[in-house]
């Protein structure tokens, strides 16, 4: 009996067969808008707005101007470090010499305390090897941005990929590619700031300049501003002070999870970062300033500003210290009588009011790790003892 049933609806199921569904192509209903295609690397270009900054500040507006080719740029970011390299006792003539070897050498890396752009161009080394001995496994997400007969992308996720294949091509030995790059392909009318956000927020390395980059662009989206497609100053993000999430409530969860899931208070403190001079601007995102540090230079001039995150940049200083620093009264602008003082002069003088605040054991070690040799540490300190005995001498 029960075999019968099943002989029945069997032929049912047969019968209900139409020629229709034998014709049915499956790729009809299937989702095209997002593909995989290895593209040629010159019709890739950065996006210009992009919050996150690869290059050096300069190097970034000539080439988003189409002053520099890819190769130019990094030929300019290699010889930037190559100087700064040589002024520190380690000259290197193949970019092969700055890949890191073990764990001894990543150690030494770090006390060696390099450049941002030193440190940048050891990132992209080591990447482009990565992708030369492993292959690309994340390909880059691309806005197909074609016109006409000419093709086009504009990266949304993936830049530093982008300049770390260029690198492999044209500065590393024995490259054996063909010149394409993996890429996942999106739609003009899909690209998305907040997909871009989500990934820049997903990775380390963030300045908190870059995050508040990041939080204008949302804002100047969210509230209808046009975005340019080419390199833009800092006048154009700070156009996002004027505007708020209260405006844009039904945007409100979206953007703050974009942004790595901040608060509303700590999405307010990065975009109010906005407000610093061009200067600060630049000086923090270059050597990634904290935001908790930045919060408390912003009533001050913009001179003053830059002045003081030279001060943060040059002794690590912390929250505390910057608030005893403007709370004391000092005035950490130029004045007449500084002048003809040097920089490095003025900086030691800072440094001696808030000494209290420094530990021996710690200049000690500092002394160490820069000097590499301990009798030499014990050299500097007897150079400053004879130097502060002298300034004694000229205060009396």
């Amino acid at each position: 009996m029960a075999k019968r049933d099943n002989t029945q609806r069997l032929d049912e199921l047969l019968g209900s067969i139409t020629e229709e569904m034998l014709t049915f192509d499956p790729q009809q209903f299937a989702d095209n808008s997002l593909r995989v295609e290895r593209v040629l690397l010159e019709m890739v270009r950065p996006d210009p707005v992009q919050p996150r900054r690869v290059l050096p500040e300069s190097i970034h507006f000539e080439f988003h101007n189409y002053r520099m080719t890819p190769t130019q740029a990094l030929r300019q970011l290699v010889q930037t470090v190559q100087i700064a390299a040589r002024q520190r006792g380690r000259p290197f003539n193949s970019v092969l010499e700055l890949v890191t070897q073990g764990d001894d050498e990543q150690s030494e890396a770090v006390e060696l305390r390099l450049s941002p752009e030193e440190q940048l161009l050891h990132d992209l080394v080591n990447l482009a090897i990565t992708i030369r001995d492993d292959g690309q496994v994340n390909p880059l997400t691309v806005v197909d941005v074609s016109q006409g007969a000419t093709r086009l992308y504009r990266i949304e996720t993936g830049e530093r990929r982008y300049w770390a294949t260029w690198l492999l091509r044209d500065f590393i030995p024995e490259y054996s590619g063909d010149g394409m790059i993996p890429c996942i392909i999106v739609p003009a009318a899909q690209s998305s700031v907040f997909r871009q956000a989500k990934e820049n927020t997903a990775r380390s390395g963030l300045s908190a300049i870059a995050i508040a980059r990041q939080a204008a662009l949302l804002l100047l989206t969210v509230h209808g501003c046009e975005i340019p497609a080419y390199a833009v100053g800092h006048d154009f993000y700070r156009q996002a002070l004027n505007l708020d999430l209260r405006g844009k409530r039904e945007y409100t969860d979206a953007i703050l999870s974009a942004m790595g899931g901040v608060g509303r208070m700590q999405f307010s403190r990065f975009k109010a970062l906005l407000a610093l001079g061009d200067e600060a601007l630049e000086l923090a995102d270059r050597f990634n300033v904290e935001e908790w540090k930045l919060r408390h230079i912003l009533e001050l001039p913009a001179e003053a500003q830059a002045e003081m995150v030279r001060q943060i940049i040059q002794f690590n200083l912390t929250g505390k210290q910057i608030e005893q620093m403007l709370a004391s009264g000092e005035d950490v602008q130029p004045s007449r009588d500084d002048e003809g003082i040097a920089p490095e002069t003025k900086r030691l003088v800072r440094f001696l009011k808030n000494a209290r605040d420094t530990k021996a054991e710690d200049v000690a070690r500092a002394l160490v790790s820069q000097e590499k040799d301990v009798d030499l540490a014990r050299a500097r300190v007897l150079a400053m003892k004879r130097l502060l005995e002298q300034v004694e001498r000229c205060l009396g």
